[in-house]
């Protein structure tokens, strides 16, 4: 398949899963469970800073203009997508990223999933989560929905990819 065809795929795909079915869902305890930086993590490693970034920003405006949040999701969807390249550069493979097309699960493996994805997706959760209360003296509650939302929104994530993304060949 085109590869501008799957990330345009996977790019409405997840705007509906977020916007029409997630931004719908009362857990409770302030959890709230989010996938579309999934989009911007499986985008190709040799993609330039500025193109994620205006990505981001495009999913981002979309889910917020569904769900009336104001700039929420573009914000920390554009601040995950800045922070990509650094995270993975501290998590890069000893071969580098030439032999790997996107960063997905079964192509860099469960443990430098974690870290990467683990790791921006908290960052994501906890900027959403600071600009939604905007008071630093919740830090307490900024942190106790973080830490409900991203194992959630991980899993999530992650059965996402197990039965969407074909795992690659052996050779």
């Amino acid at each position: 398949m085109n590869d501008l065809l799957k990330h345009s795929i996977r790019f409405f795909a997840l705007f509906i899963i977020q916007a029409y079915i997630l931004n719908q869902l009362e857990i409770g305890f302030g959890i709230q469970l989010m996938v579309y930086p999934l989009f911007i993590m499986l985008l190709p490693f040799d993609l330039g800073l500025i193109y994620l970034m205006l990505l981001a920003f495009g999913m981002g405006i979309l889910i917020d203009a569904v769900s009336n949040t104001y700039g929420l999701h573009t914000s920390s969807l554009v601040f995950f997508a800045y922070l990509r390249p650094f995270i993975m550069k501290l998590f890069s493979p000893r071969d580098g990223y030439e032999k790997v097309r996107e960063g997905n699960i079964f192509e860099m493996g469960s443990r430098w999933f974690i870290y990467v994805f683990g790791g921006l997706l908290a960052i994501h959760h906890f900027w959403f989560f600071l600009l939604e209360v905007f008071r630093l003296d919740e830090v307490l509650f900024i942190l106790r929905k973080t830490i409900l939302s991203v194992p959630l929104s991980y899993l999530l994530c992650y059965l996402l990819q197990a039965l969407f993304i074909s795992k690659p060949k052996e050779r």
